[in-house]
């Protein structure tokens, strides 16, 4: 008797994946009584998405826009994304957060901020900041907006032609611009756009700012590498919606046998269960620098020994809002445009969560199209 084979079935709505429609449409003991011949078939798909998933099998790539590594300093990478011919100047550099994979901005084809940007025309760079370790405990914030940021800027810069760059900082990633172009007026920066980024944290969420004077000691806080450990930064974003993870168990249940789904699911649990370590001198500072003294609203920053004034950002300024964000509620960055010394500054507020600004299909449709609009206005576009 010849073996039996279990054959992958034709996929389901565009997705790549493969389920058992195949057979089940070919052994279906239903078959000529429609409604439960579809139960029949759609038992399995559920069968063959789950067994996959849990196996292993067929996950969900993500960050697949070409791309290729041009500057790198330790663990900071400068990736240049692919384009045969952009017709947006000046180029685009994406800043991430410190403790965020960066792939989250390259999700999947068709659902990619990067991916987009690209189309449109941005000459589009990204810099990441890698996965740090004992090496990296002693990253300060200098190290970030004195030494890193001022380099990756350069480089883009010649790369680019010398016409300047607009640096385009998420999260994290936003405060990190936000020192670095302060510090750096001369620069040559053309545009700036900081996304979800915190400004007072005194309307930062409790499980977000309870460290420092009256809460937990940051060191307290380290592993053996003198850093934040992942789990440590997961934890605490899982504090901030603690039904989260439930809602999106029931929400894999009930769309298992959709293959478009299980992979965007996947896709979206891999980054979200994926932080990376916080540098434990950058955590220190974070603590004393802006959730104890609450910096960017005192105006009490200081970098390298120098103080710092957001006033003297002076380039078109954008800062964009979720207005449904509760990571870095709405309230917490409202008024950022009225801090910069730029003539020309814009409160974008958008009907959207932390991720999904840049995810999604209201990304698609509604937030990604307006802050490309933005930019486009911003920039010098070839007809």
């Amino acid at each position: 008797m010849p073996p039996t084979t279990l054959t992958k079935p034709v996929s389901r709505n565009g997705a790549t994946g493969a389920s058992p429609q195949t057979d089940a449409a070919a052994f279906n003991p239903f078959t000529g009584f429609v409604p439960f011949a579809e139960m029949w078939e759609t038992g399995m798909r559920r069968w063959w998405n789950l067994t996959r998933h849990v196996m292993g099998i067929d996950r969900a790539p993500v960050g697949q826009t070409p791309r290729d590594a041009v500057w790198s300093n330790g663990k900071a990478v400068l990736y240049r994304y692919r384009s045969e011919n952009p017709t947006v100047r000046p180029p685009l550099l994406l800043v991430m957060s410190l403790v965020s994979r960066s792939f989250i901005l390259d999700l999947q084809p068709g659902n990619s901020f990067i991916e987009r940007l690209v189309a449109e025309g941005f000459d589009v760079f990204l810099l990441d900041w890698g996965v740090p370790d004992e090496e990296e405990a002693n990253n300060t914030l200098e190290t970030y907006c004195d030494e890193l940021l001022p380099q990756a800027v350069a480089k883009v810069n010649q790369m680019g032609g010398e016409v300047g760059i607009t640096v385009f900082g998420y999260c994290y990633g936003g405060l990190l611009t936000l020192l670095y172009a302060a510090g750096h007026p001369d620069d040559p920066i053309r545009n700036i756009v900081v996304m979800a980024t915190p400004v007072d944290f005194a309307k930062m969420p409790t499980v977000m700012t309870g460290v420092g004077k009256g809460g937990i000691d940051p060191e307290h806080l380290m592993d053996h590498t003198g850093n934040v450990p992942a789990e440590a930064v997961r934890a605490s974003f899982t504090l901030l919606t603690p039904t989260s993870d439930l809602s999106t168990v029931m929400d894999f249940w009930e769309h298992l046998d959709d293959d478009k789904f299980l992979s965007s699911y996947q896709a979206m649990t891999s980054w979200t269960r994926s932080h990376i370590p916080f540098p434990g001198a950058t955590m220190i500072q974070t603590a004393e620098m802006f959730i104890e003294g609450n910096g960017f609203v005192t105006g009490d920053l200081v970098l390298g020994g120098r103080k710092l004034d957001l006033a003297d950002i002076t380039a078109p300024f954008l800062n964009v809002i979720a207005e449904r964000d509760h990571i870095v509620p709405p309230e917490s960055t409202y008024g950022l445009d009225e801090m910069v010394g730029s003539d020309d500054a814009t409160e974008m507020r958008l009907p959207a969560g932390h991720v999904g600004l840049i995810v999604g299909n209201g990304a698609r449709k509604r937030s990604i199209p307006s802050m490309i609009g933005w930019m486009l206005e911003h920039s010098d576009v070839e007809a």
